[in-house]
């Protein structure tokens, strides 16, 4: 770790993890990484941050701690979907999101969410998908929640489960620690299977949101 930019397999051995292991965190935008024509590099100052950041928040009750479901969601960004493909059903989540003032150029976050999702898929199993984005033009942290009232099928899921959730975060650049630990809220918190079956037998935007502010 004595260079700045530092190579995957140079961020593997200091991790002790696998370069592929490395390689699906910044497909996933999960460690903060860059890109200098295909090849990935990452900064040292960076990655220790990222690090201090996961130690400091290895817990549930640490990360639901630091979330505020009232701060990043609000109940005009909470939509039923009736698209049936996922291109569509981003597209339309991610207008919905535009309309958030954090949010100051909605055809790049239509687009990065787009481009994110050709890169990897964010469907995480069990129904639900959580794509996401860091950009310049967003000036804080904000969310969309759709409720697909036709299942997605062509999410390239881990489970082979079609996708009926779809929670779409988009943060400020420089939020990093604060994006993770949003996702891995989500992640947990919607393990749940009882609060996806209420969220998907809501009839209104308001119920869904009353559920997402319940621990």
């Amino acid at each position: 770790m004595a260079d700045d930019i530092l190579t995957i397999e140079e961020v593997a051995k200091y991790l002790r993890v696998s370069d592929r292991t490395v390689y699906d965190w910044a497909q996933k935008g999960e460690i903060p990484a860059g890109k200098i024509g295909t090849v990935w590099r990452f900064k040292k100052t960076e990655v220790e941050n990222w690090v201090n950041a996961r130690l400091s928040s290895n817990s549930k009750t640490s990360v639901e701690n630091n979330i505020q479901v009232k701060n990043i969601i609000s109940v005009d960004r909470i939509v039923f979907i009736n698209q049936s493909s996922k291109h569509d059903a981003l597209v339309q989540l991610s207008e919905v999101l535009a309309t958030a003032p954090q949010v100051k150029n909605a055809s790049e976050l239509t687009s990065e969410i787009l481009k994110r999702e050709e890169l990897m898929s964010t469907a995480i199993g069990r129904g639900i998908a959580i794509p996401h984005v860091r950009l310049s033009s967003i000036t804080d942290l904000v969310m969309a929640v759709g409720v697909c009232k036709k299942t997605i099928v062509d999410f390239q899921t881990l489970d082979d489960q079609p996708v009926n959730l779809l929670f779409m975060i988009a943060a400020a650049y420089n939020q990093h620690s604060y994006y993770l630990k949003t996702i891995s809220f989500f992640s947990s918190k919607l393990k749940e299977a009882s609060l996806r079956e209420a969220i998907l037998d809501s009839k209104d935007a308001n119920e869904v949101y009353n559920l997402l502010q319940k621990n």
